[in-house]
């Protein structure tokens, strides 16, 4: 999945050697028996994040974006509905600057993707997004979040 706007869309190369490591490390790796950890493939610029969780209630969660890195957001097993929406115009909620996190106050529309085992979604610096979400019911879920350095 990749989600654009096309003001921005040859803004980066989804496609240029730190994409394409990444995408191969989620092709050739045995994802499901590694433990929950960080993975690097190409030192600090391309790092895998496997991480297990179970999905609860939306209300629960903050829309998110990162200024340093995308998110290659890939679902190992389970599911979760992954809320979606432009940063531009958001209002900040808390700031984890050392952490390159930013959380935002629950925008009035957004999107949403249902993502399942072996779907993925490729979040830019200009989007938000807000995992974990339950698709119906809370769930075991393993995702991998491959961060890939903007620069």
């Amino acid at each position: 999945m990749f989600y654009s706007n096309i003001s921005i869309a040859e803004k980066y190369d989804y496609l240029d050697d730190k994409f394409k490591a990444a995408y191969r490390w989620l092709r050739e790796t045995d994802i499901k028996d590694l433990p929950a950890g960080a993975y690097p493939i190409l030192g600090d610029k391309v790092v895998a994040n496997v991480q297990e969780y179970t999905t609860d209630a939306k209300e629960n969660h903050f829309f998110e974006s990162h200024k340093k890195y995308f998110d290659i957001q890939y679902m190992v097993s389970g599911e979760e509905m992954f809320g979606i929406c432009k940063v531009d115009g958001l209002k900040l909620r808390e700031s984890r600057e050392e952490k390159d996190l930013y959380f935002y106050e629950e925008p009035v529309s957004s999107g949403e993707v249902y993502l399942q085992e072996g779907d993925m979604a490729v979040v830019a610096p200009e989007d938000a997004h807000k995992p974990r979400c339950s698709a119906g019911k809370p769930m075991a879920v393993k995702k991998v979040v491959i961060k890939v350095a903007v620069d």
